[in-house]
Parts: structure tokens; sequence; C-alpha cells
């Protein structure tokens, strides 16, 4: 077989990157070839996305693939856009931007979710979508800016509008929303109604795998847009027996399962059921990953510290301190440590005090609450769950491997780090085969094991 190229656009929270893939009929190699940040935006008061800067380094990246590849004699087959849910860009008829996103950090949505229970109560609107109750979820943002826009597109969708002029609505994405009805996969019309929006201002409904459109002659496709849809795809496993913990910023803990739950204990869990490929439903929980240490190492001025010396600082200190990570009083607090202490202090907790204290407390502290919302989780699943696979930056993190098996009491298969791009790639490539999907997935990647 000819060997054929494709390039990821991976979007995480304020950086993204350019992977480009190679396929030779078997399995993929991946290169990164450019990183680019785009921090979150500050104005008068609010936190936004600058969607034109990252439009012109993700097109930037593009470019320089085609261009590269084509002095080779070479040429890039396809292109494939992921990132974070929730989001949305807002389009005027002329195709202009209708103002910039807003980031799903900004606290203009505080408290949205108990205002929109006024409107429709939380119970049913989680038996018609079977998406977890957070504040930022898409239709608690909409409910708060009732945009007048001719188009509204999650963030890989607009990202490909701009590419291509063609305007779709990616099913992963979207049912982040908390507006999909879970029997239809459509936005539900009572909800739109609430909203007071028109389903003509979302693009068609696309599962991974549909083309776009083309740039320089390069098909843009849809593939599985939401970040940790990519990342799960791409988990080198041959069954299904599995849960996974997608870690990075977030931590996703999940299940790929053939059907989804959205029954009373699962409201009361608050678990979600967001989209997955072929038909599956990814049964999952949201919870708070590596932001803590990410913003407690900044504090300590630590950003450019190698992170597996940090990891490793943990057994320097005694501190014993377990918190909890999904707190609202450590979403986005001006200081991370001042957070946490405050946190010690009304829980009546020993506090951290050195770097070595806070990178225990936080470690141990995610490794309890994956263990706590694994059990939860095996309640829900129709799956079983034999392993934990851990895929993403955090991955590669052996302390916090070694915490999860222990915390867990399952063996934990760390890896692939880079489980997104391979994902996005693949479903590039094989549409929704996740049959063969999986075994490319195995024979692409290397895994390490940790016992209990």
């Amino acid at each position: 077989m000819k060997e054929s190229y494709h390039l990821a656009i991976d979007l995480g929270a304020t950086s993204g990157r350019a992977i480009l893939g190679r396929f030779d009929g078997a399995r993929v190699e991946m290169e990164e070839v450019s990183r680019f940040h785009y921090p979150m935006l500050p104005i008068a008061g609010h936190l936004f996305w600058n969607l034109p800067q990252i439009y012109q380094e993700a097109k930037s990246a593009i470019d320089t693939v085609i261009e590269k590849l084509g002095t080779e004699g070479l040429r890039l087959s396809s292109i494939g856009i992921d990132s974070w849910g929730c989001d949305v860009a807002y389009f005027n008829a002329d195709g202009t931007l209708a103002g910039l996103p807003y980031c799903y950090r900004d606290t203009h949505t505080a408290g949205a979710a108990a205002e929109f229970g006024k409107k429709m109560p939380a119970v049913e609107l989680y038996r018609r979508t079977g998406i977890q109750f957070m504040d930022f979820n898409t239709i608690f943002q909409l409910d708060k800016i009732r945009p007048e826009a001719d188009r509204i597109l999650w963030i890989p969708d607009a990202l490909a509008y701009m590419l291509t002029g063609n305007a779709v609505t990616e099913y992963t994405v979207a049912s982040t929303s908390q507006m999909l009805n879970l029997a239809t996969g459509e936005p539900d019309s009572d909800i739109l109604d609430i909203l007071g929006l028109r389903r003509e201002q979302f693009g068609p409904m696309v599962c991974p795998g549909t083309a776009i459109g083309y740039y320089r002659e390069v098909l843009v496709k849809a593939i599985a847009g939401h970040d940790t849809a990519s990342a799960v795809i791409g988990i080198p496993s041959p069954d299904r027996n599995f849960a996974y913990l997608s870690c990075g910023t977030w931590s996703l803990l999940g299940v790929e399962s053939p059907v989804p739950n959205s029954g009373e204990r699962a409201f009361r869990y608050n678990f979600t059921n967001e989209g997955g490929i072929a038909g599956t439903t990814r049964l999952l929980k949201n919870i708070c990953g590596l932001w803590i240490f990410e913003r407690v190492r900044h504090e300590f001025g630590m950003d450019n510290e190698d992170v597996g010396k940090l990891a490793a600082m943990w057994k320097e200190s005694e501190c014993d301190t377990i918190i909890n990570p999904d707190d609202a009083a450590f979403a986005n607090p001006e200081s991370m440590r001042k957070a946490i202490a405050r946190y010690c202090v009304e829980h009546c907790i020993e506090a951290p005090e050195s770097l070595a204290d806070y990178i225990r407390v936080t470690y141990r502290s995610l490794a309890a609450r994956v263990a706590l919302q694994l059990e939860r989780l095996r309640e829900l699943s129709p799956v079983e769950i034999t392993r934990l696979h851990v895929i993403g930056g955090g991955s590669r993190n052996e302390s916090l491997m070694q915490m999860l098996a222990t915390a867990t009491g399952l063996p934990v298969i760390a890896g692939p780090a880079e489980s997104t791009a391979l994902g996005n790639i693949l479903v590039q490539i094989l549409d929704e085969d996740l049959q063969n999907i999986r075994q490319i997935a195995i024979n692409s990647t290397k895994t390490i094991k940790y016992k209990p």
C-alpha cells in the first residue's frame, strides 16, 4: 500500500499542536511539526478565546506541512481538527465572526445550571440529554448570552468552516453541549425553544469520518471533534473491558459503552453520556486533572522545570492531606496556593507548605478522586472493567500512574500520551471502522503497565 499523510490539529487549553501522521497500511508514525500557544484572553473582566489567532496558527501549521511535503514530492491527504468541548463561536451571515467565543473558565455562567432548572427541571433535562451538569455547558452559555448569530458552531467546526466555507455540526463535540436528545442525536426541540434558537443556526449533524470540504485541495474531514472522543478512539486495546482516564488539564474517567445510561443513579452521580464513534457512548465523569498541579508549579516559578523531577518530589513530603480537586474553589482562583490553604482551614485539615507538600497533595487527591468515581462507574457501566487505560500527557507521570494503580486496585496501562492525535488521524484514515482502528492503534503504540 502506498503511504499516506494526515494532519491532526489538536487544540487544548491554551496551546495547540500540529501532528503529522504517516500511514503505511499497518501502523501510524506520528511527528509533532509545530506547537503554538493562545492564552485565555481577558477583556473587560471576562475570559475569551482569540479565535482569529487560533485559526491563523492552525492555518500556518497546515500551510507549512503542505509546502514541506510538496518539496519532497509528497501530498497531504487530509486534515482533522479536535478541541475541548462546550465553547462555541458565533458567525454572521457573511461568514464574519460575531464576537469572540467565551472561555468555559469565565465566571459569567456561575450558577447557570441552577437558573436553567427554573425553565426545565434538572431531572428532565438529564433524562433528555444524559449530560453531566456543569455551569459552563453550552446550553447554559447560550441561555446567558442569547446570541443573534446566523451560525453557532463548536470550536472544531468553527475552524473547519473558516478553512472551507462549509458549516457542519460534528456529533461528538456537539454531544458535550447538554442540548442533544439522547434518542435522536439532534438538538432537542424543546431546549431550542427555551433558548430562543432555531435548528437552522447550527450546521447539519455529521458523524466522524464525514468530508467537510477542501483547503488548498486537501480534504478537511470531521473527525471525532471532541478531544476526549478522539483520545478514546486511539486507545490500544483488543477489547472493551476497560475504563479509561484521559489525563491532562482535565481528567475524564469513563467506559466505551454500547448504550447510554440516563437513569436515576447516573443522574445522582452526575455522570455524562457523550457521543463516541460507531454508535458508542462515552459514559464518563469529568474530574479536575492536572490543572491544580500546573497552577501550583507556576506559582512556585517552576514552569520550565522537568515534570518528572517535580513529580518525584512527592516522596520528600509527609503531608497526608486529601482535598477534593473538583471543589468549585479550585476552578480558576487568583492564587491556587491560597485557595488550597483556605480549603484546608475550612475543612480543619493540614495545609501543605512546601512545593513537595503541594505535589504530594495534588497527586494523592487526584488518585483518590479517580478511585471514588471509578467505584461509581462500576455501578453504572454495562462493560466489565478489568484494567484502567490512562492516556494523554499525564500517562508519562510514573509517580501518578503508580498512585492510580494503588488507589484503584487495578492494573494501569499507561499510554499513549498522544492518544488524541492518534485517534484524530485514525478516523481520517478509516472513518468509523472501530475494529481496524484499534488494531492499528495497537500496532502504532507502546504502553507501560503499573501493578497495584
